[in-house]
């Protein structure tokens, strides 16, 4: 097992990325993973689940973490930053790992669906990024934050740049947990009383190195759910696709998983029991034991509620 080594893959646009290798650097490419994290997480939060990953991964297989733009060792984000500058990012790295499986956790599960349907040739628009060659063998995500069909008002988004820009960030942090409904707790306290709770967790040593990230997640929010989609627009994806929720995930991401599945002919749509939207950093067992059967070719765990696209 390699020493977790990270090294730098450029973009087409000449940004760089950092890359995180975890287990076997020499794995085959049908044995290697890209994870795309999702909003405001640098690769180093992703650790934990990469190694929990490999241990239901017997026989040499590879994890590989990136930092998006504006996280971590990465560029800052370029000027006119969009979903394109995610695709290619996603490109340059399957392209430099030749990895053939692809996973994407949240707002990372929405760059893995537009990277994928992009490079299948089915993306709404120019289709520069056409490649079958980069289309993933197996593709995961789990809860993706997308607009679909308007289910989630993003003006809030706007108030939530303002407060970043202020530096008001517990502030920032207690209006996104409000809106996605991601912490069920914290959900349903009063706004004051969520901003505290988010600031003084501001002060610990990993969202220290969180707070950078905060401008290139205004950013990020925009991109990924200023655009409305129809669930639709995406059932030309691969059947080899898997849909995974929680069963505590809050109901956006619930409601978003399962209508993703249902129009993908062939997908799998999987749900982790107890499971939360942030079971893949914490390394839920049912979630990672679920997406490790995936990614082998094998049945899911036995506990998890499975249905078919």
């Amino acid at each position: 097992m390699s020493p977790n080594p990270s090294r730098t893959v450029t973009s087409a646009d000449g940004g760089t990325l950092r890359l995180v290798t975890h287990g076997h650097a020499g794995a085959r490419p049908e044995h290697s993973i890209v994870v795309v994290c999702g909003a405001f997480l640098p690769a180093a939060v992703y650790a934990p689940f990469a190694a929990g990953l490999l241990k239901n991964l017997p026989g040499g297989w590879t994890v590989h973490v990136y930092d998006r733009r504006g996280k971590g060792g990465s560029s800052p984000l370029p000027e006119g930053y969009s979903m394109d500058t995610e695709i290619a990012d996603v490109a340059a790295v399957l392209t430099s790992t030749g990895a053939r499986h692809l996973l994407g956790h949240s707002l990372g599960g929405s760059v893995t669906l537009n990277a994928v349907q992009a490079f299948a040739g089915q993306d709404r628009g120019d289709r520069h990024f056409h490649d079958p060659a980069l289309v993933p063998a197996r593709t995961a995500v789990y809860d993706p934050a997308i607009n679909v069909e308007g289910s989630l008002d993003t003006r809030w988004v706007e108030d939530f740049s303002r407060l970043v820009d202020e530096g008001k960030l517990g502030r920032a942090l207690a209006l996104a947990d409000r809106e996605f409904g991601a912490t069920p707790t914290l959900s349903k306290a009063p706004s004051w009383m969520v901003a505290g709770v988010l600031a003084l967790s501001l002060r610990t040593p990993l969202a220290r190195v969180a707070r950078s990230v905060f401008p290139a997640g205004a950013a990020e929010l925009k991109a990924a759910l200023g655009e409305r989609a129809a669930a639709s627009d995406f059932a030309d994806l691969p059947t080899d696709t898997l849909f995974m929720t929680g069963e505590r995930s809050a109901e956006y991401f619930q409601a978003t998983t399962r209508a993703l599945a249902a129009a993908v002919p062939g997908s799998l749509l999987e749900i982790a029991p107890k499971g939360v939207h942030g079971s893949i950093p914490a390394v839920r067992h049912d979630v990672v034991t679920g997406l490790a059967a995936f990614f082998r070719g094998d049945p899911p765990p036995s506990d998890v509620e499975v249905a078919r696209g």
